[in-house]
């Protein structure tokens, strides 16, 4: 059970959502916005739990939490007036500890509408540690920071399996901010991206995609514009094609339950990196266990953005006179959490015979325990 539930309604302007506190730690949370048609207290309270659980294993004073606005609008006043509202109803929360930032749906425009709306400004909450630049400022300059990490859990993996004796082929299932921040990332450590799927379907090439034209044939949304690649690229728009093309990893880092018990058996890839929340179902780790694939656990691998809002929001962000140093640090910092981890649930996954996402879990959980919870925002969540 959540720690906090928070049913946030305001006929007038048509909003309808939910704030989920899975826990506080110090008398802080922190999680993301998203704003689908169909998201739900149930969606949310997984969401927060994962959140937790990611925090801990970064080793962050810092509890989990996840919000969501129930809403399909199109960009517009409408919607712009139903994001002030969730703002203005959700300020005591900012103002009281819990910082709700993006996810699916929200973008960092949509949040600052937010923030604004609430009159929440997270330079001026009280950081212990002043930052050398603007929020906005750092979080542009970050953007790649989780498609990084993922990228380090890839490189960590390999390590630990002993496959990295070669050039690795690679396909990214989902070519959104996280995809196209470890395709970066992968390329500068010498794998071959050789696959990506985006909405439209998904591209490859045998001997590797030329990765500066594909990036710039993306846009914002991770849509590519076929008709800017090379001939020589294959498309195909026949669903999950991208299970098809032939790599030794698998980076997911699209929707949830991507890989599921009805298609596992076409996973070809021999270690599967998780860039998104559950892309892999339960049953799906099972079998690929099973098959001596290993899945790299989300709450692991892609912890990259989570991390730098938790050390700013804790006090615990590098010291640095200017964004630039700042900036290499937060990758280092990382980078270096990532392998770390990822090579202490290797670990334990060799002892216990089981999974890594079961293992990380656990690990997970031990260390969320561990940290003291503070639940002073019950007088705050009432006056949602």
């Amino acid at each position: 059970m959540p720690l906090i539930l928070a049913d946030l309604e305001v006929p007038a302007t048509g909003l309808r959502g939910f704030t989920v506190i899975d826990s506080l730690v110090a008398g802080r949370a922190m999680g993301g916005t998203r704003m689908t048609a169909t998201v739900s207290p149930a969606e949310l309270g997984r969401l927060a739990r994962q959140m937790t659980l990611k925090l801990a294993l970064a080793g962050l004073s810092i509890g989990g939490a996840k919000a969501g606005i129930v809403s399909d609008l199109p960009p517009g006043r409408q919607r712009d007036a139903r994001l002030r509202s969730f703002g203005q109803v959700v300020a005591p929360l900012l103002h009281g500890g819990v910082y709700l930032g993006t996810d699916v749906g929200v973008s960092y425009r949509d949040r600052a509408v937010i923030f604004d709306a609430a009159g929440y400004d997270v330079a001026a909450a009280g950081l212990d540690r002043p930052l050398p630049c603007s929020w906005a400022t750092l979080w542009d300059s970050c953007a790649d920071i989780t498609g990084h990490g993922v990228a380090e859990a890839t490189r960590a993996a390999v390590e630990q399996m002993g496959i990295a004796d070669r050039r690795l082929r690679v396909t990214i299932q989902g070519f959104g901010t996280v995809g196209r921040g470890a395709a970066k990332r992968l390329a500068q450590l010498d794998f071959l991206v050789v696959g990506v799927a985006d909405r439209l379907g998904t591209v490859s090439a045998a001997t590797g995609l030329p990765l500066p034209e594909l990036l710039a044939a993306t846009d914002p949304s991770g849509a590519i514009d076929r008709q800017l690649l090379p001939s020589w690229v294959d498309a195909s728009s026949a669903p999950e094609a991208w299970l098809d093309v032939d790599s030794d990893v698998l980076v997911l880092a699209a929707t949830g339950g991507a890989v599921r018990a009805d298609n596992v058996h076409r996973v070809s890839a021999r270690v599967l990196v998780e860039g998104a929340n559950g892309p892999c179902t339960d049953d799906a780790i099972l079998a690929l266990f099973g098959a001596g694939v290993p899945v790299v656990p989300g709450i692991v691998a892609n912890c990259g953005g989570a991390m730098v809002t938790g050390l700013v929001l804790t006090g615990e962000v590098p010291t640095a006179g200017d964004t630039a140093t700042l900036v290499r640090e937060l990758y280092d910092r990382v980078g270096t959490q990532v392998r770390t981890r990822l090579a202490e649930v290797f670990h334990g996954a060799g002892s216990a015979r089981s999974p890594l996402p079961v293992v990380a879990i656990r690990m997970g959980e031990e260390l969320a325990r561990a940290s003291t919870m503070a639940p002073t925002l019950a007088s705050a969540a009432q006056a949602v």
